[in-house]
């Protein structure tokens, strides 16, 4: 047996990987030493103003009792001023009126009508065996005793959603025609499509009050940015070639964009109209704050009360109504081809209950088929419409829904019946009561869930906010801020920082705003600490990823807050419940990407580190990890952002900080100033680590070596 010659010589790829790895310690050394200057001049400062302390009052600008005097101004003026004369109070009784008209429908219809409805598109646009589903998802909402609140929230999503496509449609048109405006807009959404949900109904209370109008209003301007954008990409993508070759043939460019280019791009504008009912649906707990209404109102109200189980039925019931619209909407973007008779999976074919379960479900279609074309035929003549004839199993379904709600109606047998009913709540109340008394406290001492969450908060979040709020010196803390932005992105980075990091003492948020960034602290490096390594198993063990994908895929669209729920079981409201809902919620972004990242680190790159005899941890943790860097941070980043994106949630519960301050501003009348300051402070918050994580990603991209 011979065994293999060593390789001559250094594989193409390792003079390049030398040289990059080689830049890169270069630039930590550097780094390195600027950290130590900076964290000396840093400590001179600090001995220097040690008795500063927090922000002085002295220098708060007023702008929270500015904002009041305004609302006071809006009420004292809500009847005579023209501007609500002529605006604002039309607009506000024209979608009132809508989702009063919405509304009544819904609930007029038959309920059994409701869930064939639903069953049948969804079955038209899939298959049979979601079509079921959906059908089964909707009794679940009138079992649960939900079923008035379920279609309040549909009518509220219905009347949001028309109207964001209603704009958003139109003005992705004009975006994908003329670059000018595409280029104006683009700042905009980005600013709307950053800026946290909560941040619109501050405003939006302060014009149009505490109702549903101003939900639908904050939920149409959070949710408008993705039908605008894919509408405007989707017909940015038409080929030239089919827009020219229909212009030679002596079309307008009217009739170019509605037979042409608007057709081929119907897939990307029902992608951007699923991205939309997707973010509306993210904002009906938080919209619920100012009377939404509906299954948010339900949560908001059993998360106040510790009513955990009847939360968890009204939390899932949202979830069920998400994971409905999601696949309608993906359906119907696929833009047929998706139909299937089949019910079960084709992997069971050859079983023989199954085939006859199949030769059954082939035989009623069969009758269907034939019931609706002898509809279809005489109705398409009367109406002299061929594509009527073309669909008659759709007409045969229409004709059925049509006959059960008349008959409905005419027996007066709308509502959902009382005997179909089920309730797990009580369930989930013992649980929780048993996990108090059981988990929470073992031995009564140092094990269990109340002593992970006392140590979180003793060891972890209070000596940060301590650190931050009390301990150093304001100017230090901005000072810190500033050398950061230096040293990453240069003075105009520096000057951004400093102004955001200023802004939140000027706003009269600084020991607030201290608390939220300890809690922002800890709940990321708990996601780093999970998601960073789960990502490296996940890139290194193709069945392990396999596993995880799922439980990630729920993460991330489940809503936010329904992740309390659970958490709420095991830790109790506080602060702690908040962090690890927000851990939970950003753990999938931080997961991904690392998975990302060491996946795409090339080939040639981990070949000559083990043409060298570099072990598999060698290889991760000085090729791959540095390599993978870049993806790695921008999952940091994203961590961030998610984990900012739940300080309101997890104000809900108690979690304190800018998000329990602006949840007041939310609830009571009388501090909505003080709750449009503090969600103005989570936006400087926001933009200031986004920034710098912006630019550390960018700092630390490894850079190609030349020819």
């Amino acid at each position: 047996m011979t065994t293999a010659a060593p390789p001559a010589g250094p594989p193409p790829a390792a003079s390049t990987i030398e040289a990059r790895l080689a830049l890169d310690r270069q630039r930590r050394l550097r780094s390195g030493g600027g950290l130590a200057i900076g964290a000396a001049v840093l400590v001179a400062v600090q001995i220097a103003l040690s008795s500063l302390g927090g922000f002085p009052e002295s220098l708060v600008i007023p702008l929270s009792d500015w904002i009041d005097d305004a609302r006071r101004w809006v009420i004292d003026n809500q009847t005579s001023h023209w501007s609500f004369s002529f605006f604002f109070n039309p607009v506000s009784d024209s979608i009132d009126w809508g989702l009063r008209a919405v509304e009544g429908f819904l609930l007029w219809l038959p309920w059994y009508v409701v869930a064939g409805a639903t069953a049948m598109i969804a079955t038209a646009v899939l298959r049979l065996r979601a079509g079921l589903l959906a059908a089964v998802g909707v009794l679940y909402f009138g079992a649960i005793g939900l079923w008035e609140e379920s279609l309040q929230t549909v009518a509220l999503m219905t009347v949001a959603v028309a109207i964001a496509v209603a704009i958003g449609v139109p003005v992705g048109i004009a975006s994908a025609r003329y670059d000018r405006l595409q280029q104006s807009l683009r700042p905009l959404l980005d600013a709307m499509q950053t800026l946290p949900a909560f941040v619109y109904l501050i405003p939006v209370v302060l014009l149009f009050g505490v109702a549903r109008v101003p939900a639908i209003i904050a939920t149409v301007v959070y949710a408008l940015p993705p039908v605008i954008r894919l509408t405007s990409l989707g017909i940015r993508a038409v080929p030239a070639v089919t827009v020219e070759a229909a212009e030679m043939f002596g079309a307008t460019p009217r009739q170019t964009l509605r037979k042409v280019q608007f057709p081929l791009a119907m897939p990307s504008v029902l992608t951007g109209i699923n991205q939309t009912i997707m973010m509306a649906l993210s904002i009906v707990v938080i919209a619920a704050l100012i009377g939404a209404g509906g299954l948010g109102q339900v949560v908001l109200v059993s998360l106040r009360g510790l009513f955990v189980g009847r939360a968890l039925e009204a939390g899932l019931a949202i979830v069920v109504l998400a994971v409905i619209m999601d696949r309608v909407t993906h359906g119907a973007a696929g833009i047929g081809g998706r139909r299937r008779l089949r019910l079960m999976p084709d992997a069971l074919a050859h079983v023989g209950p199954v085939r006859s379960v199949e030769g059954t479900l082939s035989a009623v279609d069969r009758l269907l088929l034939r019931a609706g074309s002898l509809l279809a035929e005489p109705l398409s003549r009367k109406l002299d419409m061929a594509a009527v004839e073309r669909h008659p199993r759709k007409v045969l379904g229409a004709a059925l829904l049509a006959v059960g709600t008349v008959i409905g109606a005419a027996i007066g047998r709308s509502d959902f019946p009382a005997g179909i009913s089920f309730s797990f709540a009580p369930a989930i109340d013992w649980l929780v009561d048993w996990v108090r008394d059981n988990l929470y406290e073992i031995g009564g001492t140092w094990v269990g869930t109340g002593w992970f969450s006392d140590s979180i908060t003793i060891y972890a979040v209070t000596p940060l906010r301590e650190l931050f709020s009390a301990e150093l010196a304001w100017p230090v803390v901005v000072l810190a801020v500033a050398l950061a932005g230096w040293r990453l992105g240069g003075v105009p980075l520096a000057a951004f920082c400093t102004a955001c990091a200023a802004g939140l003492g000027f706003l009269g948020m600084w020991e607030l705003s201290m608390d939220t960034l300890a809690q922002v602290i800890v709940a990321v490096a708990m996601a780093i600490l999970c998601g960073i390594p789960l990502g490296v198993l996940a890139a290194r063990n193709d069945r392990f990823e396999r596993m995880l994908k799922p439980v990630l895929d729920f993460l991330q669209t489940i809503p936010s807050f329904v992740l309390l729920v659970p958490v709420i079981i095991m830790f109790n409201v506080g602060r702690i419940p908040g962090i690890i809902a927000s851990v939970l919620y950003a753990l999938p972004a931080a997961t991904r990407l690392t998975n990302l990242g060491i996946r795409q680190v090339e080939g040639e790159a981990t070949e000559a580190s083990r043409a060298f005899g570099a072990t598999r941890g060698q290889t991760l943790r000085k090729v791959q990890l540095p390599l993978a860097a870049p993806s790695i941070i921008a999952g940091i980043n994203q961590t961030v952002m998610l984990v900012l994106a739940m300080v309101v949630i997890a104000g809900l519960v108690g979690g304190g900080g800018l998000g329990l301050e602006t949840v007041k501003g939310l609830r009571r009348t009388d501090s909505v100033g003080s709750g449009f300051v503090a969600g103005l402070a989570i936006v400087l918050l926001a933009m200031l680590l986004d920034r710098l994580l912006q630019a550390w990603t960018r700092r630390f991209t490894p850079v190609e070596s030349g020819p």
